[in-house]
């Protein structure tokens, strides 16, 4: 179970790290071909969506690889499975039906959890 646990948190990281990433530094601008989300928002509240990932993913792999309260790493998996049902409902209001990718991530990471609390 640990491999599975650091296969799954090893991909959600480096995803969210890297859209966290993009959110944290790109202009609104930059963002909106592939975000199209990011013109119904403020900058702050797209600001505030890419730190909360990047701690989220520093959070699937720190606790864990360090021993200091591995239990945050539970918390960062739950975080994001709230994060895509948020993510499912913006999506939804616009009228976007192309919902697959966040289906995908609200399942990995409820896995993530599952493994997480198991482990």
């Amino acid at each position: 179970m640990r491999i599975a646990y650091w296969i799954i948190a090893g991909l959600l990281a480096a995803l969210y790290l890297y859209s966290g990433g993009l959110k944290l530094v790109r202009s609104q601008d930059r963002l909106q071909p592939m975000m199209k989300w990011v013109d119904r928002a403020p900058m702050r509240v797209v600001r505030a969506i890419g730190a909360v990932e990047v701690l989220g993913a520093a959070g699937l792999i720190l606790p864990p690889l360090t021993g200091i309260a591995p239990g945050l790493a539970v918390a960062a998996a739950a975080g994001f499975v709230l994060l895509q049902i948020l993510a499912i409902r913006v999506h939804l209001s616009m009228g976007d039906k192309m919902i697959a990718l966040n289906i995908a991530l609200l399942a990995v990471g409820g896995s993530a959890v599952w493994l997480a609390t198991i482990w």
